[in-house]
């Protein structure tokens, strides 16, 4: 087969089965290969293989009904239509079509035989059918056999050509099975080919509930085979990492244990368990490639510092990445505190740094002199470059795209060990799934201390009683914040703007100090404003979302976020976790404006309900699907089609232990299984 390269930047085998013309348009559906058309399947069915007489067809279904044109005439008012009339020995239907053709008007003439499918909907003058999909019949025409396809489709491809299509890869691909006969019968799944057949047409006799649920065998088998090739690449990609060279970094122990015996704090059960994980990856040889996943407020950063500090004892260098400047700021402060003691550098790297501070901080990177690195993207920069870097550490890893994570890795000489760090809890599923390439480590505890932050709904016409509890946090010593989504104001949204609250505030509480944060200041103002809110010297922070990750101030127990209905779960939670950071009760206080949708309500019910990240990141995948939570990692990894993790953690579970199986006893199988599902795409996620 041809290589050719897909929109997507990934190699992928062109069809061979369909000319060029077809093939551009099958590629804005994602489809790059017949394998690929052949599983394209379809949204829903119609039945035409039951012709009903016109009195007798069902209300509100799709049906097919035959008639005689009785007459049609274009009318213009109110909106320009063509409408007809067709009958046959039980009734009559009236027809409309709100936009048409000339030819169509020829086609209407009276006498002409009609075969119709659309749904019957209730008129004034009786049964009615809107823009009915229709063909002139003349003689005998026979039914379907099967029920009708609907595909998923794009603008110039229609249902026919997609159907043509379709039905010359189930004639001339290969369906042979790539499962075993015992995989089959041990989960009680069909054949391939009997699937692929049954799902492009299903007999007339299929119930629809069944097909649309998506739980008949077929549509089982099919999510099997997408999961087991999903996990077939990531296990091929985790073996092909455990063959690579990294450099062996042993426990030491001088410099971690003495950073453990200056902390003001112990480290957490948690904590310690995972930082022995991470320590045992960094003295293997191989590249280590780890998820650390910890709730807000659960102490990652010091996790890093060790993880960082048992590279340096070994010589080597580490990087710490993360997707702002302020949760890079948060991290540099944070670790220059700690190490500095210890007579560890650590280099503060962020694009907006002056000149001359930045070329000093580039000369020690490279010269040794500094063995941590701390920044944002600028860390991977060409003109970055580290005497010998051995851990990149990555903090809120889907916010970076796999290339930025690959550009840092390849700053070492050879492989670099790699930790991410996500406070956005990652549910088991999705774990089992798109990082089952990862080792995964979890922070499954809060440091002592902490107090549960209480979260209220409030609808926007209580902001009065908001406003006075806010006051009164403030003039009793403790620090608030007041979150707005947007900073300049938008008619169509018409939401508050951070800039006008601020002034309101301002005016509304002039015993307060009041300060402004939001991403379009300059990092020297914002650092400047957070710096005074961090020392106490302002009572409130008006801010954007900026400060949804890194902002550490323990004396700020009360937290406003207005329009909270329009917010995710995950944001909602991170935003949350800036308060209940000290001894002191905490609040979250969640503005909305009223009416809420459907989707709001629910949002905002898990997060009132629970402050456990990862029941609200279960609740997130279940109300949102898998992409928010992917981000960039999405590039590389197979994305599924036909099967749910929710509704298939049975087939997924089965997957995974049918994936270890094949790889050790059939690889002749994975091959044709990974090129059937993947087609050549299964370029494995590489950092």
């Amino acid at each position: 087969m041809k290589e050719k390269p897909s929109p997507a930047g990934h190699d992928t085998s062109s069809f061979i089965l369909h000319p060029s013309s077809l093939a551009a348009k099958l590629e804005k559906l994602g489809l790059f290969t017949d394998f690929d058309l052949l599983l394209h399947l379809p949204l829903r069915y119609v039945d035409e293989t039951h012709l009903y007489p016109i009195a007798d067809a069902p209300i509100g279904r799709t049906v097919l009904v035959e008639g005689e044109v009785m007459d049609a005439e274009v009318k213009y008012k109110p909106r320009k239509r063509l409408t007809a009339r067709v009958r046959d020995e039980s009734g009559v239907l009236a027809l409309t079509f709100f936009n048409f053709y000339p030819s169509q008007i020829k086609q209407l003439q009276p006498g002409m035989r009609l075969r119709l499918l659309g749904e019957v909907r209730p008129g004034f003058f009786g049964a009615e059918m809107a823009h009915p999909k229709y063909k002139v019949v003349r003689g005998e025409a026979p039914l379907a056999e099967t029920l009708t396809p609907v595909y998923p489709t794009t603008a110039g491809l229609g249902q026919e050509t997609l159907g043509k299509a379709i039905a010359k890869c189930l004639e001339n691909l290969d369906l042979s099975d790539t499962l075993p006969v015992e995989t089959r019968e041990r989960l009680s799944l069909p054949g391939f080919a009997e699937s692929v057949r049954f799902l492009h047409h299903p007999p007339p006799d299929t119930p629809q509930a069944v097909l649309e649920s998506r739980d008949h065998p077929a549509w089982r088998r099919l999510a099997f085979d997408e999961l087991l090739a999903q996990q077939l690449s990531m296990r091929l990609h985790y073996r092909r990492r455990h063959g690579e060279k990294a450099p062996s970094l042993p426990p030491k122990g001088a410099l971690t244990q003495r950073l453990l015996a200056a902390l003001p704090f112990q480290l957490t059960r948690a904590q310690a368990r995972v930082m022995g994980e991470i320590s045992r990856d960094l003295a293997q040889p191989h590249p280590m490639q780890r998820l650390l996943q910890g709730d807000v407020g659960s102490g990652k950063t010091v996790v890093a510092a060790l993880a960082a500090l048992q590279a340096v004892e070994n010589g080597y260098q580490a990087a710490i990445m993360a997707p702002t400047e302020i949760l890079a700021e948060q991290h540099y402060l944070k670790l220059s505190a700690w190490l500095e003691a210890l007579g560890v550098k650590v280099a503060w790297l962020v694009s907006s740094l002056a000149k001359k501070n930045k070329q000093a901080a580039l000369e020690a990177v490279a010269s040794g002199e500094a063995p941590i690195a701390v920044g944002t993207h600028a860390l991977f920069q060409e003109q970055v470059a580290f005497a010998k870097l051995g851990l990149a550490v990555i903090d809120e890893q889907h916010r970076f795209g796999v290339h930025q994570r690959l550009a840092l890795r390849q700053k070492g000489e050879g492989a670099v060990h790699q930790l991410m760090m996500s406070a956005t809890p990652i549910p088991r599923t999705l774990s089992m799934s798109y990082y089952a390439d990862l080792d995964v480590s979890v922070i499954d505890e809060l440091p002592p201390g902490r107090t549960p932050v209480v979260t209220k709904l409030v609808s926007d016409g209580r902001r009065e009683e908001v406003i006075a509890r806010v006051r009164d946090a403030c003039l009793q010593g403790r620090q608030a914040y007041w979150v707005c989504p947007l900073i300049e104001e938008s008619e169509a949204l018409q939401l508050q703007t951070a800039i006008d609250t601020h002034e309101t505030l301002t005016q509304t509480f002039p015993e307060l100090k009041v300060g402004l944060v939001h991403g379009r200041l300059k990092t020297a103002e914002k650092a400047a404003v957070m710096d005074a809110f961090k020392r106490g010297e302002l009572h409130l922070l008006v801010a954007t979302t900026v400060i949804e990750v890194g902002v550490d101030v323990p004396n700020a127990s009360l937290m406003v976020i207005e329009h909270a209905e329009r917010m995710g779960l995950a944001q909602l939670h991170q935003l949350r976790g800036r308060v209940g950071r000290g001894a002191a009760q905490s609040a979250c206080i969640l503005l909305y404006a009223p009416p809420l949708s459907e989707t709001a309500q629910e949002r905002l019910k898990v997060i009132r309900e629970t402050t456990d990240g990862f029941e609200i990141s279960r609740q997130d995948l279940r109300i949102r699907g898998p992409g928010e939570f992917l981000g960039a990692r999405q590039s590389g990894v197979p994305m599924l089609r036909v099967a749910d993790l929710e509704r298939d953690l049975d087939l997924l579970e089965a997957a995974r232990d049918a994936a270890e199986h094949l790889l050790a006893s059939q690889p002749g199988l994975v091959d044709k299984h990974l090129q059937r599902w993947l087609g050549g795409r299964q370029e494995f996620l590489k950092a």
